[in-house]
């Protein structure tokens, strides 16, 4: 039996931005080749999405806690030694 999905019908977002804002936006859309709402749409899901996902709640077994607090322990930024070359390359903004 075919199911049918129902879209929802998109409803309207408005905000007010000072002038200095929307052109700082402007100039990433024109950058990007896209428009305005869908940038605007596109930053805030993502901002959305990692304020979520740092809010999550993981429920570890005691021995995949021991086995995660191990690996931290371990210190894997100076086993790693391509970390180690990347960390240490100066920084563009300084």
């Amino acid at each position: 039996m075919a199911t049918t999905v129902e879209r929802e019908k998109p409803v309207p977002i408005n905000m007010r931005v000072d002038t200095k804002k929307r052109s700082l936006i402007d100039a990433a859309v024109e950058l990007l080749g896209t428009d305005r709402t869908s940038f605007i749409l596109d930053a805030a899901c993502q901002r959305a999405e990692e304020i979520i996902r740092d809010r999550q709640l993981y429920i570890l077994s005691d021995d995949a806690f021991d086995r995660f607090e191990q690996a931290l322990e371990a210190d894997p930024v100076t086993a790693n030694k391509c970390l180690q070359k990347l960390m240490s390359k100066p920084t563009r903004w300084s």
